[in-house]
């Protein structure tokens, strides 16, 4: 099963003015996440058997399932802005410079005291903040849904973090995650935005945006994209915003084709892009997809303008097309490198396996990037998170 809709709020030139995006102006996070210990930049990997299969011309994965020794991207954004987090308070108190090397000095975390750090999550984010704060000799409590699976429930507790475990979805964890830290003076690092809450976000998504900018000198150019289009999966919105506004920047009008995925069951961009007439809307889906990670109801507030902007076509999948995809990864064609992709990491390559081969998206594929020349950008954003469903699945026929 599979939906879709072309967006046409699409802009050939999108812009987001004004104070509250004057964030997009910020540089510097590459730069950040290099200063950390056990950085690398991920591998980029081609798969050329698997693109003659589906009648491409490559198809090429950016691999963030090694991110940190964390098993997915997360990590970029929550450390990006709890840096930013103490930069600013290290500002405010001894109007100082705080650089990447003070974020790692135990005199500098001392000078500014303790601090606890509280997120929702559906697994992935709440460990990197935990990890974060860990690394920073500091306290976490994240908070999330009570059917998340123990694997991942037990990865946030090895970094040392509290676990709050909730009935509900993952939106009402971000709402439990806001009033338990207002009400204990904790920081919430929230990857969605809410009322009163957008700066916190906005420094996640443009963490997220090293990963684009490791793809510089290697496969974007600054007069050549290297890709015609690039699968963005979304839950809140911050990762698919990140890569439309970093295309957006680079790029312009001459940016890649960009496609957001989501689950069927979770589909609120694709609901607001169709229904919304410029407003993000809520799902209608249970947000039931083994695809944990992009188990969101809403989009983020912050992040829906850039995606609604940018990105000229939502496609929804449903859990089918991850698990061809995860098992496609995991028994590469040819020769083929192996991807170790978990369930919601397969995303990008579970919307090309519907683009390819629905019968029902048939009718559309002329209207984008895939034919016998056509290079696409996937991200596998996260490893085999849940060890146990993951080898289920791709040992299934």
């Amino acid at each position: 099963m599979c939906e879709y809709a072309f967006n046409e709020l699409c802009k050939p030139r999108p812009e987001w003015p004004g104070e509250e995006y004057a964030f997009l102006k910020d540089s510097g996070m590459l730069g950040f996440h290099r200063s950390l210990p056990g950085y690398e930049p991920t591998p980029l990997r081609e798969l050329p058997a698997l693109a003659f299969r589906l009648g491409l011309g490559a198809v090429l994965v950016k691999d963030e399932s090694r991110r940190f020794g964390l098993k997915a991207f997360k990590a970029l954004g929550a450390s990006y802005a709890i840096y930013r987090f103490l930069k600013k308070k290290w500002h405010d108190r001894f109007q100082a410079p705080f650089t990447p090397e003070s974020f790692r000095d135990p005199k500098a975390l001392a000078a500014l005291g303790s601090f606890t750090f509280c997120a929702a999550t559906d697994g992935n984010h709440g460990r990197a903040v935990a990890w974060t704060a860990k690394m920073l000799g500091q306290k976490a409590v994240i908070y999330m849904p009570a059917d998340s699976v123990p694997a991942r429930v037990e990865s946030i507790r090895g970094e040392g973090a509290e676990v709050v475990l909730l009935g509900g979805t993952f939106d009402d964890c971000v709402r439990r995650c806001a009033g338990d830290a207002a009400a204990n003076g904790w920081q919430a690092i929230s990857d969605t935005a809410y009322f009163g809450y957008r700066e916190i976000p906005g420094w996640i998504l443009l963490g997220y945006t090293t990963i684009f900018a490791e793809l510089e000198g290697l496969l974007h150019g600054p007069m050549k994209i290297g890709v015609d289009a690039v699968i963005l999966p979304a839950g809140v919105g911050g990762l698919a915003a990140a890569g439309a506004f970093y295309y957006a920047k680079h790029y312009g009008s001459k940016r890649p084709v960009l496609i957001c995925v989501e689950p069927v069951s979770s589909d609120c961009f694709l609901e607001s892009v169709r229904f919304g007439k410029g407003e993000p809307l809520p799902t209608r889906g249970r947000q039931t997809s083994i695809m944990a990670g992009l188990n969101c109801g809403v989009p983020s507030p912050l992040a829906w303008p850039i995606v609604r902007d940018a990105i000229p076509f939502f496609l929804a999948v449903s859990d089918k097309y991850a698990e061809q995809a995860m098992r496609r990864y995991n028994r590469p064609l040819g020769m083929d490198p192996r991807v170790v992709s978990g369930e919601s990491g397969s995303s990008g390559l579970a919307a090309l396996l519907a683009l390819t081969n629905s019968d029902k998206l048939a009718g559309i594929r002329s209207k984008l990037p895939l034919n016998q020349n056509s290079r696409i950008l996937l991200l596998n954003t996260e490893g085999d998170t849940d060890p146990e469903n993951f080898q289920k699945i791709v040992q299934a026929e």
